[in-house]
């Protein structure tokens, strides 16, 4: 049941999040929110995200982190939680590699 509950949640905050960063972002770079990953007591949550093109990372991540407590208004007044999570941007790293691995595989 818990852990439902957590994946429910999970869902729930992926999708706040990508709505939050397409109003806020000057649409310059792709930026994609892959997953969301809250701890088990729900005071943090991880957002990874994906950015096309990747040199524009960087500065996205630091865009990030400066909005992290406007992000976390927004998800406040949408969402009804006891504990509203602390936010850390971050780039998915397991996405890349899955990329790397698709363009290698596409080569032979």
């Amino acid at each position: 049941m818990q852990n439902s509950k957590l994946e429910r949640i999970n869902k729930e905050m992926k999708k706040l999040f990508a709505s939050f960063i397409e109003i806020e972002t000057n649409k310059e770079s792709l930026i994609t929110v892959t997953r969301c990953i809250i701890a088990g007591d729900r005071r943090n949550i991880d957002v990874m995200v994906s950015v096309y093109p990747a040199k524009h990372e960087e500065k996205v991540i630091k865009f990030l982190d400066r909005r992290k407590w406007d992000a976390r208004d927004y998800m406040k007044k949408r969402i009804q939680t006891r504990v509203i999570p602390h936010v850390h941007f971050k780039i998915d790293e397991g996405e890349k590699n899955r990329q790397k691995i698709d363009q290698l595989l596409n080569k032979v």
